[in-house]
């Protein structure tokens, strides 16, 4: 696997070393050892997966509180989608900025995401499948986010929003000390 640090410390995007052959191809997208020797989380406890029919769907932004706090390995794996992460560690020299990355099913790339960052993404195709792992399992009274739109990241999403849950639009306004 080939990491490529972003510009927030501990977010990495990950990209596939295929060996093709006239079958197709192989790949690793997960190794403990890979991810220890970068200094990155390796015990993934819960998997999920979301399907979103239309083009222009936005989840986020999501997180949990300590003690639940948790890492993310995401995939698009049918589909793309603009994936994000904003900082909101105390005391990051990058804590309000984020980090946007294509990932689709076609450059099968991957993004992780640290805690102590907000999730969220948005579909670019229709029928879009995001995979992706944690370190923690979902802690319902740990689960909170940042407004997709809040005017404290500027996030530039793609597309015009088409469809959103009325959670991810009712957010307060990010403050410092709610993260």
């Amino acid at each position: 696997m080939i990491f490529t640090p972003t510009e927030l410390e501990g977010v990495f995007v990950l990209d596939i070393e295929a060996r093709e052959d006239d079958r197709g191809f192989f790949a690793r997208v997960f190794c403990v050892d890979e991810l220890a020797a970068h200094g990155l989380a390796t015990e993934f406890v819960q998997s999920n997966a979301g399907v979103s029919t239309r083009a222009g769907t936005l989840r986020g932004m999501h997180f949990q509180r300590a003690p639940h706090a948790e890492v993310k390995l995401v995939r698009c794996t049918a589909g793309a989608v603009y994936d994000v992460a904003v900082d909101l560690r105390p005391g990051s020299p990058t804590r309000g900025r984020w980090v946007g990355v294509e990932l689709a099913a076609d450059n099968r790339r991957q993004l992780y995401v640290p805690e102590g960052f907000a999730h969220g993404y948005q579909t670019l195709a229709a029928d879009t499948e995001l995979v992706y792992a944690t370190t923690h399992r979902y802690a319902p009274d740990a689960a909170t986010g940042v407004r997709f739109d809040d005017p404290a990241f500027g996030i530039g999403w793609p597309l015009p929003v088409t469809s959103i849950s009325d959670a991810d639009t009712s957010w307060p306004d990010y403050e410092e000390s709610a993260a």
